[in-house]
């Protein structure tokens, strides 16, 4: 039987970034999945098992923050397995909204070996339910 590999979620609108992350964390032995906005980011949760979610604050149409909140609202289980990417944590919207939420904040520009270190983390005790957090239309 074949171990199935953690899928993480990158939502960021900077290809550039997404691209080195999707690199960094494939060779660390995750299976990655990418979006550049918070709509194909959704549709992607509702159809994909996902373990974890790595999520810029500053998207087109949505901010990340609001996507957050919508992600938890519909797949609990996904709290606690969300970071938010930021250049901005100091900006006073930001730091209100973190204070409120439970959420892992990663700087930019932010080291890889920490965003390792964290995914180890937030996967050690495995995936929450069978198939992954979240994904497969249903919600948790």
């Amino acid at each position: 039987m074949t171990a199935t590999l953690p899928t993480i979620l990158i939502v960021d609108d900077e290809a550039p970034l997404r691209r080195v992350l999707e690199r960094s964390l494939t060779r660390s032995g995750y299976r990655v999945v990418a979006a550049g906005s918070a709509e194909v980011a959704y549709q992607m949760l509702a159809s994909e098992a996902t373990d974890a979610v790595l999520l810029d604050v500053h998207l087109p149409t949505m901010s990340g923050m609001e996507l957050y909140l919508a992600i938890v609202h519909r797949w609990p289980a996904l709290e606690g397995r969300i970071a938010i990417m930021t250049g901005d944590a100091e900006a006073e919207e930001v730091r209100g909204w973190l204070e409120r939420h439970r959420c892992r904040v990663i700087r930019k520009p932010f080291n890889l070996q920490d965003l390792s270190e964290w995914l180890t983390e937030v996967l050690r005790f495995g995936r929450t339910r069978e198939g992954g957090a979240a994904g497969g239309g249903a919600g948790v």
